[in-house]
């Protein structure tokens, strides 16, 4: 799983949106659906998970859907817009012996 990185700055637009990445100093511009695709990663969805959103909502091939949504993500990962989520620490405490 992955989440945006805390050096990402986001803004919004009627065309998709735009990402700051203030640690590298790179923009990268996003139309609609690359900015959908975003807040279903900050949602918790997984690239399967966003791949069956998308093909539900634009009723589009799941096989193409889920090549470009994995494409899409490693390059966001490439280019450090992405890093892959910790994974969650147990609430559970152990008390010593």
């Amino acid at each position: 799983m992955f989440q945006v990185s805390n050096t990402v700055r986001r803004t919004r637009t009627e065309d998709g949106g735009v990402l700051l990445d203030i640690h590298h100093g790179q923009m990268f511009c996003l139309n609609v659906l690359g900015s959908q695709i975003i807040d279903l990663l900050e949602r918790g969805f997984d690239a399967a998970q966003i791949a069956r959103e998308v093909s539900d909502t634009y009723a589009t091939d799941i096989e193409r859907v889920e090549a470009d949504v994995r494409e899409f993500i490693d390059v966001l990962h490439k280019h450090h817009i992405l890093q892959v989520r910790a994974a969650g620490l147990a609430t559970e405490q152990v008390s010593p012996a």
